[in-house]
């Protein structure tokens, strides 16, 4: 298959699994994409900014490898503390990672959203340039495999999963919210 045909097929499945994310957004007011409907504290919008995030935050790795995901943790604290809540201190990546998953004062749908267009606007500049056989080094962290590299196109992979899984999430979460499935 040619790499261009590959290519978009791999975005047009993107794009679909974002069409069903953002789909169960649509006529809620910005106070109701901040509700958690559920036992958990997850709520549409953040939901939302989350998967814009993880999408951004790959992309980037395409790009520039895995200094593009910086983890590092502040000296003195370990994996082993950050997992188990204890950590003293938390580095401004994993604040800034938990602030994805809620509604800001600031944050609305409209907002959300056009972040999310240009997000996908990066991801397919990059898309057309990369070689999808590029890869690197995942940067070290205990949920990835020591010494693990991801190409170009499982990170692609990777994306669509992700945000179709959301996408369910949010179904139950907007039928949580109103009875409306998306």
């Amino acid at each position: 298959m040619p790499e261009n045909t590959e290519k978009t097929d791999l975005l047009a499945e993107l794009a679909v699994a974002r069409a069903a994310l953002t789909a169960s957004a649509q006529g809620l007011t910005d106070e109701q994409l901040g509700e958690s409907p559920t036992v958990s504290a997850l709520c549409l919008g953040g939901l939302i900014k989350h998967v814009a995030s993880i999408e951004e935050s790959w992309l980037r790795f395409v790009v520039e490898g895995p200094s593009a995901m910086q983890l590092e943790l502040p000296d003195g604290v370990t994996w082993a503390d950050f997992a188990a809540g204890t950590a003293r201190e938390y580095p401004q990546w994993a604040i800034d990672h938990q602030n994805e998953f809620r509604m800001l004062p600031g944050d609305s749908l409209a907002g959300i959203l056009k972040r999310y267009e240009d997000v996908a606007a990066r991801t397919a500049e990059v898309v057309a340039t990369v070689d999808l056989d590029t890869t690197h080094p995942l940067p070290e962290a205990p949920w990835n495999e020591p010494g693990g590299v991801r190409s170009a196109r499982r990170v692609l992979v990777h994306v669509i999963a992700e945000t179709a899984q959301h996408a369910g999430h949010a179904d139950i979460l907007r039928e949580t919210l109103d009875g409306r499935e998306s």
